[in-house]
């Protein structure tokens, strides 16, 4: 069993994460403060990819229409503690030289890193779920596909992906930002549209007792929490930090540490208003009509332009979900591949992980579809993200254990407020997921 003291900041691995990618984007190492942060701009929008995904969607409409504003504060508190815990994945990348998955493997017993990983990947398949299902709903929404063909046709992803891996990890980037940009828009159009009450907006984000004492509120406060900290995606980030040819010293890694930083928050800002977006939406559209019980996808898609009296409401609101889609395969076949590679040091063609994580996420949708019909898939849609939030304790622990560690981290290892923030965004995590387990038991 190893002791947790094998390794410390700048020691290296024998395999850099994601191979190839690694050090692959040239940075500036003089010039303008701009210009080199610029340079560093990408990974945290690809981060934030998995904190607008289709499984924020479902959380989000549910929340804001069934509870109006009030779950506003949850989308800010989770908000907040990704901004914090994204910052803590980048700093063990980049001071490391090791994403998560390989800290972990080179931290822990065989054993407790094969438990790991598992609670890893059912967090990616859970988040796979959510874009399957997300994706062939855009597709029903727009060009009148079946759901279940909708679900097959997004295997066809793995093509989209190979090609974007091969022209380099800048197109990727590229290619999710001009996706996330589109989300950003269609949103910021709707919201307009809406014209929700600012005093009201405001409002929601002030904590509510509400949140607790209400089990149905808690539940999808914690699936909100699932859907925007989302346990791949600090693996992901720990990861494709280190795509920058930064130079690998002391001063080299500072630097890249700041403006990792600077480009995550920036990143998570716009996720925060993409989320807060579509809750309130919900809350102003249908919790202020009246429609109270909408949860599904389709039916806020349905609701949307008779409510608003505007028939491009809906067809803004299928296109974003459409980019949300495909722009989260992209992520979650990297994180697949970071955490198959780090925990396992195993290494699968790029179209057969992703046939895999998509086989395995296809076959759900398919069941629950073929036995409850689509309205069956709403609900697993938000359970996705309550699982989501489930296997949350089985990466930030870890993460937070290793960067707090002067062993590990040598002069990186964060201060001592930033620890104590760091354990108790972990302890109010996993409070609140023991309590949803002890209702969900209880029946309460």
């Amino acid at each position: 069993m190893r002791d947790g003291r094998a390794w410390r900041a700048g020691d290296g691995v024998a395999e850099p994460s994601l191979g190839a990618m690694n050090a692959s984007v040239p940075v500036l190492a003089t010039g303008s403060w701009f210009r080199r942060l610029l340079a560093f701009l990408g990974p945290g929008y690809m981060v934030s990819v998995g904190y607008m995904d289709p499984g924020n969607w479902a959380t989000d409409i549910a929340g804001g229409s069934q509870f109006g504003y009030t779950l506003l504060a949850v989308i800010l508190l989770s908000n907040l503690m990704a901004v914090v815990l994204q910052a803590l994945a980048a700093r063990l990348g980049i001071a490391t030289g090791r994403d998560l998955a390989q800290a972990c493997r080179d931290a822990y017993s065989r054993p407790v890193g094969i438990a790991l990983w598992l609670a890893c990947e059912a967090a990616i398949i859970a988040c796979d779920l959510a874009e399957v299902i997300g994706t062939a709903i855009a597709l029903k929404l727009l060009f009148g596909l079946p759901l279940l063909a909708g679900a097959l046709l997004t295997g066809l992803d793995v093509l989209l992906i190979l090609l974007l891996m091969r022209r380099g990890f800048r197109a990727l980037e590229a290619f999710v930002i001009a996706l996330l940009t589109i989300i950003f828009a269609c949103f910021a159009v709707q919201i307009a549209m809406a014209a929700p009450p600012i005093r009201d907006v405001l409002g929601g984000f002030v904590p509510s007792a509400t949140i607790v004492t209400d089990p149905a509120a808690l539940y999808l406060a914690i699936g909100i929490i699932g859907a925007t900290v989302m346990p791949h995606n600090l693996y992901l980030h720990s990861s494709i930090v280190q795509t920058r040819a930064y130079p690998r010293d002391e001063a080299g890694r500072r630097s890249a540490i700041r403006f990792a930083t600077i480009d995550s928050t920036i990143a998570l800002t716009l996720a925060l208003f993409v989320n807060a977006a579509i809750l309130i939406m919900a809350a102003k559209v249908f919790h202020g009509a009246g429609q109270t019980g909408v949860q599904e996808i389709e039916e806020a898609h349905a609701l949307l332009s008779p409510l608003l009296g505007i028939g491009l409401a809906s067809t803004l609101f299928a296109l974003a979900l459409l980019a949300s889609g495909l722009n989260s395969t992209v992520t979650a076949t990297l994180a697949g591949q970071i955490v198959m590679e780090g925990f396992l040091r195993l290494r699968l063609p790029d179209w057969a992980r992703r046939l895999v994580t998509r086989g395995i996420a296809i076959v759900p949708v398919v069941v629950v579809t073929g036995l409850y019909g689509e309205a069956g898939t709403a609900r697993l849609l938000v359970l996705s993200q309550v699982v989501l939030s489930m296997q949350l304790p089985f990466a930030v622990i870890p993460l937070v254990r290793f960067v707090s560690d002067r062993s590990k981290m040598g002069v990186f290892v964060i201060p001592s407020w930033l620890t104590i923030l760091s354990w108790l965004i972990a302890a109010v995590i996993v409070g609140l997921n023991l309590k949803l387990l002890i209702d969900t038991i209880l029946g309460t």
